[in-house]
């Protein structure tokens, strides 16, 4: 299914004519989403555990559940997010009201991947519609059987005049960016957020990009090594590895290398067992193209594999793999992994750790796995990344009411919650002065005698520095000259 200009025509006259504006209209569209998720969920999980290799009630959790609980905290705090927000106006302005109106920006192309690919098309989808927008829905050529599923569900809960569905690979990609949309949101890598951006710019249209890149891990000596480790394997390996805020990779100090390494080899085995291929709750790599690079930056890594390493590439499988002491010039350091390997690099102290991070393109995320202030401190005041964690991984992006986003290489934008309205709207300001009196007659010339002497002395360098009274006093002469004139 494609989308034409005459279909985007009239996705965005339902904008213009003003009836998206109301709460109502934005409370029915994502009250239709959420009925779409909630009446098909076995059948778009079936489809997800198909396309993807994931576990069914992993993708239960990370796909329907999640994206039912983002349009809920939507629909809790709509009012309050989408209300005009009033400001208060300087002196010089009053008598006056002023406040900032968020309005639809129209029609929103959303592009979504292939990794978490209905959650990652459903949640900035409701934050358009939230925002009062229209929506084309174009979910990845690499999960078929999702879109075929969306592709049919879409007309039976949204009227063509509010959401199309288009599907295709890349020649239909690119011409659907040549036609001119008022937001585009895409999830997916930074090759192909390159593309995106270059043609949105023909049409100076925004962009949120959500893309990815090598989200570290820091570990000392002063945390529960045990718990970190689990926490690590967990982030690491949900979705096979394939996930964009995953720990990429783990840098360690010398005097907590050999505990964490056991402890890592110790989760694995509690969360897969002695043969991770049986078990029911490790993905598999979503086609033999992803699967055999990433077999083929397993082999060049260098350094000693510590647990797994073992594949199958007839079932996209690679098990849940540790390797020590990675050449930090192998291939494997220089791209984004987005798989079950996870390389551990010894460093002296949080220093070298955050002089690494800090010679790398900014990170999606960061994680950091210490008890020391002074450690976390530095962390928080050295190191840039869309998000960052203390003793965690990944759950942040759980958080609705925490913005979801990248920085430099690693994105731009941000979305969840009301960062998504935020985001997908507008920000209008409006001022409203009343005519009488006419107290902008202080800034129409001349500027001679007494007014002369006035303005320049309100408007003279340091001014802002003056005591309040003195301004005010100023102020109000002007003014009075205005009334007497």
């Amino acid at each position: 299914m494609t989308v034409t200009a005459p279909d985007l025509a009239a996705l965005r006259h339902t904008v213009t004519s003003g009836s998206t504006a109301g709460l109502d209209w934005r409370r029915a569209q994502l009250g239709a989403l959420r009925r779409l998720l909630v009446e098909h969920e076995a059948e778009l999980v079936e489809a997800v555990a198909a396309d993807v290799g994931k576990p069914r009630l992993e993708a239960r959790l990370t796909e329907t559940y999640v994206s039912v609980e983002e349009i809920d905290h939507l629909l809790a705090h709509l009012e309050e997010w989408t209300a005009p927000r009033p400001v208060s106006l300087p002196l010089t302005l009053r008598p006056a009201r002023a406040h900032v109106q968020l309005q639809p920006k129209g029609v929103v192309l959303v592009i979504a991947p292939w990794n978490y690919p209905l959650n990652l098309l459903v949640s900035p989808v409701a934050g358009a519609l939230a925002a009062g927008n229209t929506v084309v829905l174009k979910p990845s050529e690499h999960t078929p059987r999702l879109a075929a599923l969306v592709e049919r569900l879409v007309p039976q809960y949204f009227p063509a005049d509010v959401a199309r569905f288009v599907t295709g690979g890349v020649e239909e990609t690119t011409a659907l960016l040549e036609q001119r949309f008022d937001h585009i949101f895409f999830t997916g890598s930074g090759r192909v957020g390159r593309i995106v951006m270059r043609a949105a710019a023909e049409h100076l249209t925004p962009v949120t990009l959500e893309l990815g890149g090598k989200s570290p891990t820091f570990v000392d000596d002063s945390v529960d090594l045990g718990a970190a480790a689990r926490r690590i394997v967990w982030g690491k390996f949900t979705n096979a590895g394939q996930t964009c805020v995953a720990p990429d990779h783990v840098l360690v100090t010398r005097t907590a290398r050999d505990r964490l390494l056991a402890e890592l080899v110790a989760a694995v085995h509690e969360f897969f067992g002695d043969d991770p291929r049986r078990s029911r709750d490790l993905g598999r790599i979503v086609d033999a193209r992803q699967h055999a690079r990433l077999v083929e930056l397993l082999e060049g890594a260098g350094g000693t594999v510590v647990v797994g390493g073992q594949h199958d590439a007839d079932e996209r499988y690679l098990a849940p793999t540790v390797v020590a002491d990675v050449d930090p010039d192998a291939p494997i350091m220089q791209e984004e992994i987005f798989g079950p390997v996870l390389p551990v690099i010894t460093v002296a102290d949080h220093q070298q750790a955050i002089e690494q991070i800090a010679s790398r393109d900014h990170p999606l995320a960061l994680y950091v796995f210490s008890e020391r202030e002074e450690v976390r401190e530095a962390f928080t005041r050295r190191t840039t990344s869309g998000g960052m964690a203390f003793g965690a991984t990944v759950v942040h992006v759980g958080a609705a009411q925490l913005p979801f986003g990248g920085v430099g290489a690693s994105g731009m934008g941000s979305y969840h919650g009301r960062a998504s309205v935020e985001e997908l709207s507008h920000h209008r300001s409006v001022l409203d002065k009343p005519l009488g009196p006419d107290t902008l007659r202080v800034l129409y010339p001349p500027f001679d005698g007494l007014k002369g002497r006035l303005v320049a002395a309100a408007t003279a360098p340091g001014r802002a520095a003056r005591p309040a009274a003195v301004v005010r006093e100023g102020m109000q002469k002007l003014r009075g000259l205005v009334r007497r004139g």
